[in-house]
Protein backbone atom coordinates (compact mmCIF):
# COMPACT_ATOMS: atom_id res chain seq x y z
CA UNK A 1 0.00 0.00 0.00
CA UNK A 2 1.44 3.28 -0.77
CA UNK A 3 2.15 5.33 1.76
CA UNK A 4 1.64 8.82 0.28
CA UNK A 5 -1.76 7.95 -0.24
CA UNK A 6 -2.27 6.74 3.20
CA UNK A 7 -0.97 10.25 4.17
CA UNK A 8 -3.10 11.92 2.07
CA UNK A 9 -6.20 10.31 3.56
CA UNK A 10 -5.14 10.65 6.88
CA UNK A 11 -5.17 14.27 6.48
CA UNK A 12 -8.18 14.58 4.60
CA UNK A 13 -10.21 12.25 7.16
CA UNK A 14 -8.69 14.81 10.07
CA UNK A 15 -10.60 17.72 7.82
CA UNK A 16 -13.70 16.09 7.29
CA UNK A 17 -14.43 14.48 11.10
CA UNK A 18 -13.20 17.93 12.64
CA UNK A 19 -15.32 19.86 10.40
CA UNK A 20 -18.43 17.14 10.46
CA UNK A 21 -21.82 18.42 12.27
CA UNK A 22 -24.05 16.36 13.86
CA UNK A 23 -26.45 15.94 15.89
CA UNK A 24 -25.38 14.62 19.56
CA UNK A 25 -27.00 11.08 20.83
CA UNK A 26 -26.60 10.47 24.47
CA UNK A 27 -23.81 7.38 24.48
CA UNK A 28 -22.19 8.07 27.78
CA UNK A 29 -18.82 6.08 27.14
CA UNK A 30 -15.61 5.13 29.19
CA UNK A 31 -13.02 7.59 28.85
CA UNK A 32 -10.40 5.05 28.99
CA UNK A 33 -12.18 1.88 27.05
CA UNK A 34 -11.72 0.83 23.97
CA UNK A 35 -14.88 -0.04 22.17
CA UNK A 36 -16.61 -1.74 19.21
CA UNK A 37 -19.64 -0.16 17.82
CA UNK A 38 -22.11 -2.84 16.42
CA UNK A 39 -25.47 -1.93 14.47
CA UNK A 40 -27.29 -2.51 11.45
CA UNK A 41 -26.20 -0.27 8.34
CA UNK A 42 -27.05 3.46 8.66
CA UNK A 43 -28.22 3.02 12.61
CA UNK A 44 -25.57 5.85 13.37
CA UNK A 45 -22.19 4.32 14.30
CA UNK A 46 -19.78 6.59 12.54
CA UNK A 47 -21.88 9.35 13.60
CA UNK A 48 -21.08 8.16 17.08
CA UNK A 49 -17.60 7.78 16.43
CA UNK A 50 -18.00 11.91 15.02
CA UNK A 51 -19.41 12.54 18.33
CA UNK A 52 -16.29 11.11 20.32
CA UNK A 53 -13.79 12.27 18.44
CA UNK A 54 -15.83 16.16 19.21
CA UNK A 55 -15.96 14.89 22.79
CA UNK A 56 -11.99 14.39 23.13
CA UNK A 57 -11.18 17.81 21.20
CA UNK A 58 -13.77 19.42 24.11
CA UNK A 59 -11.47 17.41 26.24
CA UNK A 60 -8.24 18.65 25.30
CA UNK A 61 -6.89 16.49 22.66
CA UNK A 62 -5.94 17.78 19.36
CA UNK A 63 -7.12 16.91 15.76
CA UNK A 64 -3.63 15.64 14.68
CA UNK A 65 -3.62 12.71 17.71
CA UNK A 66 -7.23 11.45 15.73
CA UNK A 67 -6.47 8.68 13.46
CA UNK A 68 -9.49 8.15 11.21
CA UNK A 69 -9.97 5.92 8.59
CA UNK A 70 -13.04 4.61 6.78
CA UNK A 71 -12.29 0.99 4.93
CA UNK A 72 -15.24 1.60 2.44
CA UNK A 73 -13.75 4.53 0.72
CA UNK A 74 -12.99 3.04 -2.70
CA UNK A 75 -9.19 4.03 -2.39
CA UNK A 76 -8.46 1.21 0.01
CA UNK A 77 -10.32 -1.46 -1.39
CA UNK A 78 -8.36 -5.18 -1.18
CA UNK A 79 -6.16 -4.06 1.98
CA UNK A 80 -4.86 -7.15 3.69
CA UNK A 81 -3.76 -7.53 7.50
CA UNK A 82 -0.74 -6.58 6.94
CA UNK A 83 -1.48 -3.00 5.30
CA UNK A 84 -3.11 -2.18 8.55
CA UNK A 85 -0.09 -1.53 9.98
CA UNK A 86 1.10 0.38 7.25
CA UNK A 87 -1.42 2.94 8.16
CA UNK A 88 -0.45 3.08 11.40
CA UNK A 89 3.43 4.06 10.34
CA UNK A 90 2.33 6.37 7.68
CA UNK A 91 0.41 8.14 10.63
CA UNK A 92 4.11 8.39 12.89
CA UNK A 93 6.01 9.81 9.64
CA UNK A 94 3.23 12.88 9.94
CA UNK A 95 2.94 13.36 13.77
CA UNK A 96 4.79 12.85 17.01
CA UNK A 97 1.33 12.71 18.74
CA UNK A 98 0.36 9.12 19.93
CA UNK A 99 -2.87 8.57 17.64
CA UNK A 100 -6.23 7.53 19.19
CA UNK A 101 -7.42 4.91 16.34
CA UNK A 102 -10.77 5.61 14.80
CA UNK A 103 -11.28 2.14 12.29
CA UNK A 104 -14.60 2.50 10.69
CA UNK A 105 -16.36 -0.56 8.90
CA UNK A 106 -12.65 -2.66 9.87
CA UNK A 107 -14.61 -6.00 9.47
CA UNK A 108 -13.95 -5.57 6.07
CA UNK A 109 -10.04 -6.32 6.32
CA UNK A 110 -9.63 -10.26 6.84
CA UNK A 111 -8.17 -10.97 10.64
CA UNK A 112 -8.55 -7.16 11.81
CA UNK A 113 -9.25 -8.64 15.26
CA UNK A 114 -5.23 -9.33 15.43
CA UNK A 115 -4.33 -5.98 14.51
CA UNK A 116 -6.96 -4.27 17.06
CA UNK A 117 -5.78 -6.35 19.61
CA UNK A 118 -2.17 -5.80 19.40
CA UNK A 119 -3.25 -2.20 19.14
CA UNK A 120 -5.22 -2.59 22.50
CA UNK A 121 -1.71 -4.50 24.27
CA UNK A 122 0.60 -1.99 23.73
CA UNK A 123 -1.97 1.00 24.91
CA UNK A 124 -3.41 2.22 22.31
CA UNK A 125 -7.10 3.47 22.74
CA UNK A 126 -9.12 2.41 19.85
CA UNK A 127 -12.72 2.38 18.45
CA UNK A 128 -14.22 0.15 15.82
CA UNK A 129 -17.18 -0.20 14.23
CA UNK A 130 -18.89 -3.06 12.27
CA UNK A 131 -22.02 -3.33 10.43
CA UNK A 132 -23.05 -6.81 11.70
CA UNK A 133 -22.60 -9.03 15.05
CA UNK A 134 -19.98 -11.42 13.65
CA UNK A 135 -17.91 -8.93 15.42
CA UNK A 136 -19.30 -10.30 18.71
CA UNK A 137 -18.40 -13.56 17.75
CA UNK A 138 -17.01 -16.25 20.43
CA UNK A 139 -13.51 -16.27 17.94
CA UNK A 140 -13.43 -12.37 17.91
CA UNK A 141 -14.50 -11.99 21.36
CA UNK A 142 -11.63 -14.23 22.30
CA UNK A 143 -8.84 -12.53 20.38
CA UNK A 144 -9.93 -9.32 22.05
CA UNK A 145 -9.58 -10.89 25.03
CA UNK A 146 -11.92 -8.75 26.71
CA UNK A 147 -9.89 -5.47 26.03
CA UNK A 148 -12.86 -3.52 24.05
CA UNK A 149 -16.31 -2.69 25.55
CA UNK A 150 -19.40 -3.38 22.98
CA UNK A 151 -22.03 -0.49 22.35
CA UNK A 152 -25.01 -1.43 20.52
CA UNK A 153 -25.86 1.41 18.11
CA UNK A 154 -29.97 1.41 17.41
CA UNK A 155 -31.74 3.64 14.87
CA UNK A 156 -33.29 6.66 16.43
CA UNK A 157 -35.17 7.01 19.79
CA UNK A 158 -38.44 8.73 19.45
CA UNK A 159 -37.36 11.39 21.33
CA UNK A 160 -33.72 11.52 19.33
CA UNK A 161 -36.30 11.62 16.12
CA UNK A 162 -37.63 14.65 17.43
CA UNK A 163 -34.39 16.34 18.54
CA UNK A 164 -33.43 15.87 15.08
CA UNK A 165 -36.51 17.79 13.46
CA UNK A 166 -36.07 19.96 16.33
CA UNK A 167 -38.89 20.00 18.32
CA UNK A 168 -38.17 20.80 21.24
CA UNK A 169 -39.86 19.30 24.61
CA UNK A 170 -41.08 21.67 26.60
CA UNK A 171 -42.10 21.56 30.55
CA UNK A 172 -45.31 20.38 30.68
CA UNK A 173 -45.51 19.57 27.30
CA UNK A 174 -48.12 17.03 27.14
CA UNK A 175 -50.92 19.62 28.48
CA UNK A 176 -49.77 21.68 25.19
CA UNK A 177 -52.51 21.45 22.21
CA UNK A 178 -49.85 22.47 19.66
CA UNK A 179 -47.24 20.51 20.75
CA UNK A 180 -48.54 17.14 21.87
CA UNK A 181 -50.68 17.40 17.69
CA UNK A 182 -47.26 18.19 16.21
CA UNK A 183 -45.85 15.16 18.48
CA UNK A 184 -48.43 13.28 17.39
CA UNK A 185 -48.08 14.63 13.75
CA UNK A 186 -44.29 13.14 13.51
CA UNK A 187 -44.72 9.84 15.50
CA UNK A 188 -46.95 8.94 12.29
CA UNK A 189 -44.09 9.21 10.31
CA UNK A 190 -41.88 7.28 12.98
CA UNK A 191 -44.23 4.51 13.27
CA UNK A 192 -44.01 3.63 9.45
CA UNK A 193 -41.02 4.68 8.01
CA UNK A 194 -38.59 3.98 10.83
CA UNK A 195 -36.16 5.70 12.67
CA UNK A 196 -32.57 5.12 10.64
CA UNK A 197 -30.73 8.72 10.83
CA UNK A 198 -30.41 9.37 7.31
CA UNK A 199 -33.41 8.57 6.30
CA UNK A 200 -34.40 12.17 7.60
CA UNK A 201 -32.59 13.67 4.28
CA UNK A 202 -34.80 11.88 1.74
CA UNK A 203 -38.69 12.80 0.22
CA UNK A 204 -38.87 9.12 -0.97
CA UNK A 205 -38.43 7.05 2.21
CA UNK A 206 -39.70 4.16 1.04
CA UNK A 207 -37.41 4.06 -2.03
CA UNK A 208 -34.38 4.41 0.19
CA UNK A 209 -35.56 1.74 2.41
CA UNK A 210 -36.21 -0.57 -0.24
CA UNK A 211 -32.57 0.03 -1.67
CA UNK A 212 -30.94 -0.07 2.26
CA UNK A 213 -32.70 -3.42 2.50
CA UNK A 214 -31.11 -4.78 -0.63
CA UNK A 215 -27.65 -3.89 0.51
CA UNK A 216 -28.24 -5.88 3.72
CA UNK A 217 -29.91 -8.98 1.97
CA UNK A 218 -27.87 -9.19 -0.83
CA UNK A 219 -24.27 -7.56 1.00
CA UNK A 220 -24.91 -8.60 4.93
CA UNK A 221 -26.26 -11.82 4.64
CA UNK A 222 -26.19 -13.45 0.48
CA UNK A 223 -22.34 -12.26 0.50
CA UNK A 224 -21.13 -12.23 3.90
CA UNK A 225 -22.20 -15.69 4.25
CA UNK A 226 -22.14 -17.06 1.19
CA UNK A 227 -25.89 -18.37 1.25
CA UNK A 228 -26.24 -20.73 -1.75
CA UNK A 229 -30.06 -20.91 -1.24
CA UNK A 230 -31.05 -17.22 -1.96
CA UNK A 231 -34.58 -17.63 -2.78
CA UNK A 232 -34.76 -19.23 0.77
CA UNK A 233 -33.36 -16.55 2.49
CA UNK A 234 -35.64 -14.29 0.72
CA UNK A 235 -38.99 -16.21 1.52
CA UNK A 236 -37.80 -16.53 5.24
CA UNK A 237 -37.81 -13.11 5.43
CA UNK A 238 -40.34 -12.38 4.14
CA UNK A 239 -42.14 -15.10 6.15
CA UNK A 240 -40.77 -13.54 9.41
CA UNK A 241 -42.03 -10.31 8.54
CA UNK A 242 -45.49 -11.68 8.25
CA UNK A 243 -45.20 -13.40 11.49
CA UNK A 244 -43.87 -10.69 13.51
CA UNK A 245 -46.13 -10.82 16.30
CA UNK A 246 -46.81 -15.05 16.31
CA UNK A 247 -43.98 -17.67 18.05
CA UNK A 248 -42.38 -19.47 14.57
CA UNK A 249 -40.42 -22.72 14.95
CA UNK A 250 -37.69 -24.03 13.21
CA UNK A 251 -39.69 -26.87 12.02
CA UNK A 252 -42.74 -24.72 11.30
CA UNK A 253 -40.84 -22.56 8.85
CA UNK A 254 -38.75 -25.24 7.51
CA UNK A 255 -42.23 -26.63 6.02
CA UNK A 256 -43.93 -23.35 4.92
CA UNK A 257 -40.41 -22.56 3.08
CA UNK A 258 -39.79 -26.14 1.36
CA UNK A 259 -43.74 -25.76 0.38
CA UNK A 260 -43.43 -23.13 -1.93
CA UNK A 261 -41.17 -25.45 -3.58
CA UNK A 262 -37.98 -23.90 -2.69
CA UNK A 263 -36.44 -27.21 -1.06
CA UNK A 264 -34.46 -26.39 2.59
CA UNK A 265 -33.22 -27.93 5.56
CA UNK A 266 -34.00 -27.32 9.22
CA UNK A 267 -30.18 -26.68 10.21
CA UNK A 268 -30.39 -24.28 6.98
CA UNK A 269 -33.22 -22.75 8.37
CA UNK A 270 -31.45 -22.18 11.60
CA UNK A 271 -28.23 -20.74 10.02
CA UNK A 272 -30.19 -18.57 8.00
CA UNK A 273 -32.11 -17.12 11.33
CA UNK A 274 -28.65 -16.71 12.93
CA UNK A 275 -27.19 -14.49 10.29
CA UNK A 276 -30.29 -12.76 9.92
CA UNK A 277 -29.51 -11.35 13.42
CA UNK A 278 -26.19 -11.44 13.36
CA UNK A 279 -26.45 -8.69 10.70
CA UNK A 280 -28.90 -6.48 12.65
CA UNK A 281 -31.53 -7.14 10.29
CA UNK A 282 -34.28 -8.89 12.94
CA UNK A 283 -34.01 -10.30 16.61
CA UNK A 284 -35.60 -12.94 18.70
CA UNK A 285 -37.35 -13.26 22.04
CA UNK A 286 -37.96 -16.83 23.75
CA UNK A 287 -40.97 -17.82 25.66
CA UNK A 288 -39.97 -17.55 29.53
CA UNK A 289 -43.08 -20.42 30.42
CA UNK A 290 -40.97 -23.75 28.79
CA UNK A 291 -37.96 -25.66 29.11
CA UNK A 292 -34.64 -24.52 27.07
CA UNK A 293 -35.06 -26.62 23.88
CA UNK A 294 -38.58 -24.80 23.07
CA UNK A 295 -37.06 -21.76 24.49
CA UNK A 296 -34.43 -21.53 21.58
CA UNK A 297 -36.21 -23.55 19.13
CA UNK A 298 -39.84 -21.61 19.20
CA UNK A 299 -38.96 -17.96 19.01
CA UNK A 300 -41.22 -14.60 18.32
CA UNK A 301 -38.74 -12.61 15.37
CA UNK A 302 -38.95 -8.94 15.32
CA UNK A 303 -37.01 -6.20 13.07
CA UNK A 304 -34.56 -3.68 14.44
CA UNK A 305 -36.28 -0.90 12.34
CA UNK A 306 -40.26 -0.42 11.41
CA UNK A 307 -39.15 1.47 7.94
CA UNK A 308 -37.60 -1.91 7.20
CA UNK A 309 -40.24 -4.60 8.85
CA UNK A 310 -43.48 -2.39 6.78
CA UNK A 311 -41.53 -2.84 3.36
CA UNK A 312 -43.11 -6.17 3.72
CA UNK A 313 -46.66 -5.29 5.14
CA UNK A 314 -50.09 -4.66 4.14
CA UNK A 315 -52.21 -3.32 6.88
CA UNK A 316 -49.24 -3.07 9.13
CA UNK A 317 -50.28 -1.33 12.31
CA UNK A 318 -50.93 -3.96 14.48
CA UNK A 319 -47.08 -5.55 13.46
CA UNK A 320 -45.76 -2.69 13.65
CA UNK A 321 -46.89 -1.32 17.04
CA UNK A 322 -46.03 -4.61 18.41
CA UNK A 323 -42.56 -4.67 16.42
CA UNK A 324 -42.25 -0.77 17.72
CA UNK A 325 -42.55 -1.72 21.33
CA UNK A 326 -40.09 -4.77 20.90
CA UNK A 327 -37.59 -2.78 19.60
CA UNK A 328 -37.59 -0.56 22.73
CA UNK A 329 -37.31 -3.05 25.24
CA UNK A 330 -34.64 -4.54 23.57
CA UNK A 331 -32.54 -1.59 23.74
CA UNK A 332 -33.42 -1.21 27.48
CA UNK A 333 -33.55 -4.47 28.86
CA UNK A 334 -30.94 -6.48 26.31
CA UNK A 335 -31.78 -10.20 26.15
CA UNK A 336 -33.65 -9.74 29.05
CA UNK A 337 -36.66 -9.58 27.19
CA UNK A 338 -39.25 -12.50 27.03
CA UNK A 339 -43.01 -13.42 26.05
CA UNK A 340 -44.87 -15.77 28.15
CA UNK A 341 -47.55 -18.33 26.90
CA UNK A 342 -48.42 -20.99 28.65
CA UNK A 343 -52.16 -21.53 29.32
CA UNK A 344 -52.61 -17.87 29.18
CA UNK A 345 -50.39 -15.74 26.83
CA UNK A 346 -48.62 -11.77 27.72
CA UNK A 347 -46.97 -9.97 24.74
CA UNK A 348 -43.62 -9.25 26.75
CA UNK A 349 -42.40 -9.94 30.25
CA UNK A 350 -39.33 -8.59 31.87
CA UNK A 351 -38.36 -10.63 34.67
CA UNK A 352 -36.22 -8.37 36.51
CA UNK A 353 -38.53 -5.34 36.01
CA UNK A 354 -42.00 -7.17 37.36
CA UNK A 355 -42.71 -6.01 34.46
CA UNK A 356 -45.77 -7.71 31.57
CA UNK A 357 -47.11 -5.96 28.73
CA UNK A 358 -49.67 -6.30 26.39
CA UNK A 359 -49.94 -4.23 23.40
CA UNK A 360 -53.68 -3.48 21.19
CA UNK A 361 -53.58 -1.43 18.84
CA UNK A 362 -57.41 -0.29 20.21
CA UNK A 363 -59.27 -1.37 22.78
CA UNK A 364 -62.71 0.37 21.70
CA UNK A 365 -63.90 -3.21 21.48
CA UNK A 366 -65.13 -4.12 24.23
CA UNK A 367 -64.19 -8.18 24.03
CA UNK A 368 -61.07 -7.24 23.07
CA UNK A 369 -60.46 -5.10 26.20
CA UNK A 370 -61.59 -7.88 28.53
CA UNK A 371 -59.24 -10.18 26.32
CA UNK A 372 -56.35 -8.37 27.76
CA UNK A 373 -57.38 -7.39 31.33
CA UNK A 374 -58.11 -11.30 31.53
CA UNK A 375 -54.71 -12.02 30.74
CA UNK A 376 -53.57 -10.22 33.26
CA UNK A 377 -55.35 -11.36 35.71
CA UNK A 378 -54.62 -15.10 34.99
CA UNK A 379 -51.00 -14.55 34.82
CA UNK A 380 -51.38 -12.53 37.97
CA UNK A 381 -51.59 -16.25 39.73
CA UNK A 382 -48.43 -17.12 37.73
CA UNK A 383 -46.28 -14.27 38.34
CA UNK A 384 -46.06 -11.28 40.71
CA UNK A 385 -46.50 -8.27 38.22
CA UNK A 386 -45.43 -5.08 39.80
CA UNK A 387 -46.51 -3.41 36.39
CA UNK A 388 -49.11 -3.77 34.22
CA UNK A 389 -49.67 -1.82 31.08
CA UNK A 390 -51.16 -2.03 27.67
CA UNK A 391 -49.12 -0.01 25.01
CA UNK A 392 -52.00 1.39 22.21
CA UNK A 393 -51.80 3.74 19.19
CA UNK A 394 -53.61 6.38 20.89
CA UNK A 395 -55.90 5.60 23.90
CA UNK A 396 -54.83 6.37 27.48
CA UNK A 397 -56.48 5.23 31.15
CA UNK A 398 -56.44 3.20 34.24
CA UNK A 399 -58.01 0.11 34.91
CA UNK A 400 -57.88 -1.20 38.35
CA UNK A 401 -58.05 -5.22 38.92
CA UNK A 402 -57.92 -4.99 43.07
CA UNK A 403 -56.28 -3.15 45.64
CA UNK A 404 -53.69 -0.83 45.19
CA UNK A 405 -53.30 -2.79 41.42
CA UNK A 406 -53.99 -1.71 38.08
CA UNK A 407 -53.23 -1.88 34.39
CA UNK A 408 -52.50 1.19 32.92
CA UNK A 409 -53.31 1.94 29.15
CA UNK A 410 -50.62 4.17 27.51
CA UNK A 411 -50.72 5.32 24.26
CA UNK A 412 -47.42 4.11 22.63
CA UNK A 413 -45.92 8.00 21.86
CA UNK A 414 -46.10 8.98 25.15
CA UNK A 415 -44.37 5.34 26.46
CA UNK A 416 -41.53 5.69 23.76
CA UNK A 417 -41.01 9.42 25.27
CA UNK A 418 -41.38 8.14 29.16
CA UNK A 419 -39.12 5.38 28.85
CA UNK A 420 -35.69 6.03 29.45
Amino acid sequence: MNKELIKNIIVEYQEFVFKKTFMERPFVLEEHANYVFVGLRRSGKSHLMYQQIHRLIKNGHTIDEILYINFEDDRLTGLLLEDLDTIKLSYEELYPSRPIFFLDEIQIIPQWEKFVRRLADIGYQVYVTGSNAQMLSSEIATTLGGRFLIQEVYPYSFAEYLQAQNILLETNWIYKTAIRSEIIRQFNNYFYDGALPELLLFKDKRSWLSNLYQKIFFGDLIARYTVRNVNAMRLLIKKLAESVKQPSSYTRLTHIISTTGTKVGTQTIIDYLNYAEECWLTFSISNYATKFVEKESNKKYYFIDNGLLNLFLFDPETSLLENMVAIQLRKKYKKQVYFYNQNVEIDFYIPEEALGIQVSYSLHDPETEKREINAFLKISGLLNLDQMIIITKDEKRSIPIAENKSIEVIPIWEWLLAIP
